[in-house]
């Protein structure tokens, strides 16, 4: 086990962010994706380290925007059918963040490595 020199961000959806999902998609009743449904694709963001809840709350108001459009597209391609407008408001109505000051890799295999993202490599691995 090794300590990695990040903090962490898990991004939980709302109720509110479910509702966006599915008015999406005209779907009734047992169709309709439910709160529990959306968690299990909760999203881990690795961020610099932080070691206060102030320094960890005043980077989310820094990159919010970033991390709302990531988890929008991650669902809804096209802008056209975002909600608006993409503000704090949005953010906090949509998602819900928990922070972890650390982080330990549980992997015995090798060094962790990175790719940076791009829309192709995303649509790549969709098309898998």
């Amino acid at each position: 086990m090794q300590m990695v020199n990040r903090s962490a961000l898990s991004v939980r959806p709302t109720h509110a962010f479910v509702d966006w999902i599915n008015s999406l998609e005209a779907t009734e009743g047992e169709d309709d994706l439910t709160l529990a449904d959306v968690e299990q694709e909760s999203t881990v963001y690795l961020i610099p380290e932080m070691d206060s809840l102030e320094a960890l709350q005043a980077y989310v108001r820094e990159r919010y925007l970033d991390i709302l459009e990531n988890e929008l597209q991650a669902w809804e391609e096209d802008r056209r059918y975002w909600p608006e407008p993409l503000d704090e408001a949005l953010f906090e109505s949509l998602l819900r963040i928990e922070y972890s000051y650390m982080t330990l890799d549980l992997g015995d295999d090798d060094a962790l490595d990175s790719v940076e993202l791009d829309d192709d490599l995303l649509l790549d691995n969709d098309e898998a």
